[in-house]
């Protein structure tokens, strides 16, 4: 799952911290936060093909589920800044905390009233939490510490978070699927459904406001006003100015970003649905959930295998690489059958492990004072998770699921040529 922005370099940093608390201290709290939101956005994989069966949906209608929650990204990352810049970045931690907590108490009347529109409410409304814990808390990691072991430090809470995306679908799978009980009627069969979410948002709930308060009552380092100098004026990393957009690598890379998340998203969105089609694996929805862990754990796995080969080999040609592998597996899932298109989605999850922090890492290299306006543009393009999804649900309701695998397939194609050609900085020699 996106999880963070590339670290600064050394000569560029973010900006200073104060206050005596220990870092490795802090460090340990804020790389819980990772966890946290890597569950929570990883559960709407289980979420999907629940409230499908719910209410009833085609493919389209469940795809709102990630239309809902990464739209979230789009229209709360730029107020989360200006939040994060009236309240600090630790009273912004508390505050995502909070909300994101208020969105996962919604799930309860949402399920009392069988609601698919106040269900809807209720993710944009946790994911807007969550958009404002990644725009605090992404930054704050590169300074505590040694500018230069930020990148580490980056990969360990991403790997944090991968290890919440490969949870979430484990304890989503036991607590949600399979809730009717046989013997019901059609009516108690669909409350009971319905209502099997609550039990699991309420405890999330309850553990979010818990954290906030400790989050709150925690003395983190401050962090001083990320400026920069560029030509006699001061560059804010959240100003604006539309000067980014000239550097042809960090275009491409916001399109990027955008097909990656949207081709990830997709996949673990329907990957319940896929694994129960005869033709692949015909397993029932809370088995399927449980294989839905090795798409994420691989994933995890890969970031620690990756973070060695990037010491190694050029990023923007591991990252091709990588995308290749996808493009082939997820194309081979699309037209095989049974074990042979069963593993191959897996491995995708492999992946994709790199794929994130390597394109963001690419596209704001040497952007100098753009730099801040360059990783808000790439935190926006997670939209892609929002809308490729929708399109993947319109091929699967009108040329079968399996064949919409071809849609994630293209856009790891894109990251071939990204990561071969587009992500190289003009002037500079490849």
């Amino acid at each position: 799952m996106p999880t963070s922005t590339a670290a600064p370099r050394p000569a560029a940093r973010a900006g200073t911290v104060s206050g005596t608390t220990d870092y490795r201290t802090a460090f340990a709290a804020v790389t819980g936060l990772f966890f946290i939101w890597g569950f929570l956005t990883c559960l709407n994989d289980i979420l999907i093909p629940h409230l499908k069966g719910v209410f009833d949906l085609d493919y389209v209608q469940a795809a709102l589920v990630q239309f809902t929650f990464f739209g979230a990204y789009f229209l709360v990352a730029l107020p989360s800044g200006w939040l994060i810049r009236r309240l600090g970045y630790k009273r912004g931690i508390v505050a995502g905390l909070v909300t994101a907590g208020v969105g996962a108490l919604l799930f309860l009347p949402a399920a009392n009233v069988q609601s698919y529109p106040l269900f809807l409410l209720a993710l944009f409304v946790l994911a807007s939490g969550i958009t404002v814990l990644q725009v605090a808390a992404n930054p704050y990691v590169t300074v505590l510490g040694d500018p230069a072991t930020a990148s580490s430090r980056l990969t360990l809470t991403q790997a944090f978070n991968s290890l919440g995306t490969t949870v979430a679908p484990l304890v989503g799978g036991a607590l949600i699927l399979g809730a009717t009980v046989p013997g019901q009627s059609k009516e108690a069969a669909a409350l009971a459904d319905a209502r099997a979410v609550q039990v699991p948002y309420l405890g999330i709930a309850i553990a979010l406001f818990i954290v906030a308060g400790l989050m709150a009552a925690f003395k983190l380092p401050r962090i001083s006003e990320i400026e920069r100098e560029a030509g006699g004026e001061v560059v804010s990393d959240h100003m604006p100015t539309g000067r980014a957009w000239h550097r042809s690598h960090l275009a491409l890379g916001v399109a990027a970003i955008f097909v990656y998340v949207g081709a990830e998203v997709s996949i673990g969105s329907f990957l319940v649905n896929f694994f129960a089609l005869p033709e692949i694996a015909g397993m029932d929805e809370k088995t399927a959930a449980g294989y839905v862990s090795f798409y994420w754990g691989g994933a995890m796995i890969g970031r620690f295998v990756g973070s060695a080969l990037l010491r190694r080999f050029r990023p923007g040609m591991l990252l091709g690489g990588f995308a290749v592998g996808a493009a082939a597996l997820t194309a081979l899932a699309a037209v095989s059958s049974g074990q042979v298109a069963f593993w191959a989605i897996l491995a995708v999850g492999l992946c994709n492990s790199i794929m994130f922090p390597t394109i963001f890492a690419l596209a704001i290299d040497s952007l100098g004072p753009l730099t801040g306006e360059g990783s808000s543009l790439l935190v926006m393009a997670i939209v892609g998770g929002a809308l490729i999804p929708v399109a993947f649900g319109a091929m699967a309701d009108s040329s079968g699921l399996q064949a919409a695998f071809l849609l994630p397939a293209l856009c790891y194609l894109y990251i071939v040529f990204y990561g071969f050609r587009g992500s190289r900085v003009k002037g500079r020699a490849a």
